[in-house]
C-alpha cells in the first residue's frame, strides 16, 4: 500500500482537485484506491458525492470507538473507495495533540487499510499543524501541487525548511505545477527556475475551465470529461508518478 498526502502550506492552489483526479486515475488503472478526506471543507468528498456515515467519525476513529473501515463509503467508481470529512475534523489537530506518541498516529489508523488497498490518497489541509506531522510521517509520498508564482517559490522553499528542522525524510516531498498559465512570463520563468530542482515532475496542470466544472458534475473531470485537455494533463501526470513512485 503506497500512501500518497496532496499537500501545501496554502490553500488555493488546485490541491483537493489533484487528490481527486489522481484517485479516479488509479482506480481506472485496476489499482484498489481509499481517498480519505482530512480538510474540514469537506470537498473532496463533495465531489465523489459522499457523506460522513457518523456524526464525529474521526474523533471516534481516534478514541478507537470505531475501525477506519466504518468510516469507509463506497464511490459510484469501481476499486475507488473514500472517507469524507465530518465536523470533528476541525478539531484533529487537538485531538491528536492529546494522543500519546501523536506523530504516528496517523500511520498506526492506516495500517487498519494495508491488506485493502494499493493506493491511498490523503486530501489534507493547509498549514503547519500536529495533523501534518503525522500526514508527514503516515505518507510515503508528500505531493505538493504549485502555482509556479514568486510567493509559490517561497513557500516550497519554507516547506523544504521544515521538512530538514523536523528530521523528516526530504526524499518524500515530490512537486507538480498547477493552475499553470503558460502565456505568463512570470509563470515560465519561475517553472523553469524551480524545475532545476528535481524534485518538480515534468508534466503539469494548467489553469483550465474543465476543472472549475467538477462542482458543477460533483465529479473528477477524468469521468465527466476524459478526453478533455484537462484530464489528458492529468492522466500525463499521473503516468509520471507512477513511474517515480513504483
Amino acid at each position: 500500500m503506497i500512501v500518497i498526502a496532496l499537500y501545501n502550506l496554502k490553500g488555493g492552489v488546485g490541491k483537493t482537485a489533484s487528490c481527486v483526479n489522481l484517485a479516479h486515475l488509479s482506480s481506472a488503472d485496476g489499482y484498489r484506491t481509499l481517498l480519505w478526506d482530512l480538510d474540514p471543507q469537506g470537498a473532496a468528498g463533495y465531489y465523489y458525492q459522499t457523506q460522513p456515515p457518523t456524526k464525529g467519525g474521526v474523533r471516534k476513529l481516534l478514541e478507537k470507538e470505531l475501525s477506519l473501515d466504518e468510516l469507509v463509503q463506497y464511490s459510484r467508481y469501481d476499486g475507488l473507495d473514500v472517507i469524507p470529512a465530518d465536523k470533528s475534523a476541525r478539531k484533529l489537530d487537538i485531538l491528536l495533540d492529546e494522543q500519546k506518541g501523536s506523530k504516528k498516529q496517523m500511520r498506526q489508523l492506516l495500517k487498519q487499510a494495508e491488506h485493502s488497498y494499493d493506493f491511498v490518497f490523503i486530501d489534507c489541509p493547509p498549514g503547519f499543524s500536529v495533523l501534518a506531522d503525522n500526514v508527514f510521517e503516515a505518507a510515503d509520498i508528500v505531493l505538493m501541487p504549485a502555482i509556479p508564482t514568486t510567493l509559490s517559490v517561497r513557500t516550497y522553499d519554507i516547506v523544504k525548511e521544515y521538512f530538514e528542522d523536523k528530521h523528516l525524510d526530504l526524499g518524500k516531498l515530490m512537486c507538480f505545477f498547477t493552475m499553470v498559465d503558460a502565456r505568463k512570463s512570470l509563470h515560465t520563468e519561475v517553472m523553469h527556475t524551480l524545475s532545476a530542482d528535481r524534485r518538480f515532475f515534468e508534466h503539469y496542470i494548467p489553469y483550465l475551465s474543465e476543472v472549475e466544472k467538477m462542482g458543477l458534475h460533483q465529479a473528477p473531470v477524468t469521468a465527466f470529461a476524459p478526453s478533455g485537455r484537462a484530464a489528458t494533463c492529468y492522466r500525463d501526470l499521473w503516468t509520471e508518478i507512477k513511474e517515480g513512485i513504483l
